[in-house]
């Protein structure tokens, strides 16, 4: 069942580095610049994006639930 897993997981990243290359080409950058793009800089701004989304709605959803 090992094997498998790490086959599979293998297959995965085959796959992920190749959409990075596809778009990298798409877009005039390289593999490892592209990679920089969206897991250190896009990747992270949407977590805090997302992240300060959440807290305002769920600040939100406590304003509408206390309302009588």
């Amino acid at each position: 069942m090992a094997k498998l897993e790490i086959l599979i997981m293998n297959e995965i990243f085959d796959y992920c580095v190749y959409i990075l290359q596809y778009w990298g080409d798409i877009v005039g950058l390289t593999y490892k610049e592209i990679n920089v793009w969206v897991f250190v800089i896009i990747e992270p701004l949407l977590f805090i994006y997302m992240l300060g989304l959440i807290i305002y709605l769920k600040k939100k959803i406590r304003r509408l639930e206390s309302k009588p």
